[in-house]
């Protein structure tokens, strides 16, 4: 590794895509780090929030205690859900969450509610991922520019020579090879987190989808039953 970074003695073309990727690979790494530890909480402070949810019967009380779960996107739905409740109940007149009207336009405004905080948690959720993407794709072409151009190096260093010793021809050789391997170093823990991260997201999904239509059945089941 300290022979790949060793840039002593490197053109300025090539130092330039070695800056370039490195710089990709200490972004990327830095992503990575924070990914995992958001997504790891919203998995498991989901299914912590998922069990309250189901022992707790009163939507108030879930309401009070959801700061606790605060990293799981679930809440974001809990919250916009409720909220939405409440907005209807105030309009109504009434006293409880479960006296809001029967119009069909109550249940369709949490549904749009719902779906709307879904969309925001999973803009969140896929925040700074592309970059990822990015990395994934852009830095082995990158690293391959410097491999060329390194190549041509090496070639002009034979030309204006006119010998092709290796001590004319590695030096350009050398930055050829480390510029893919820096690219290669960028590029493949990127795509990998990159497609880790897009599936855990995909599994969180779901689960919002899940807990969203959960969340309509029991308001219309308490609308029903009034």
């Amino acid at each position: 590794m300290d022979n790949i970074l060793n840039l002593a003695g490197t053109g300025p073309v090539v130092l330039g895509v070695f800056l370039v990727l490195i710089f990709f690979s200490v972004v990327s790494w830095a992503i990575i780090m924070f990914k995992l530890i958001q997504i790891h909480k919203a998995n498991s402070e989901s299914v912590r929030f998922m069990d309250f949810f189901w022992k707790t019967k009163r939507f108030d009380t879930i309401a009070a205690q959801a700061d606790r779960f605060s990293s799981s996107p679930l809440v974001m739905l809990f919250n916009e859900g409720y909220s939405e409740l409440k907005q209807l109940m105030d309009t109504d007149g009434k006293q409880s969450t479960s006296e809001v009207s029967t119009d069909l336009g109550g249940v369709a405004n949490v549904s749009r509610a719902l779906r709307r905080a879904t969309n925001q948690e999973v803009n969140r959720l896929e925040k700074y991922t592309t970059f990822l993407a990015t990395t994934g794709s852009a830095s082995p072409f990158i690293g391959l520019f410097g491999t060329v151009w390194g190549i041509m190096v090496a070639f002009q260093g034979i030309g204006t020579t006119g010998s092709a010793s290796l001590a004319v021809v590695a030096p350009g050789i050398s930055e050829a090879l480390r510029a893919t391997a820096i690219g290669l170093i960028a590029a493949i823990p990127a795509v990998m987190a990159y497609n880790h991260f897009q599936h855990k997201i995909r599994v969180l999904v779901k689960e919002m989808d899940s807990f969203s239509t959960e969340f309509l059945n029991i308001v219309q089941r308490n609308i029903a039953g009034k």
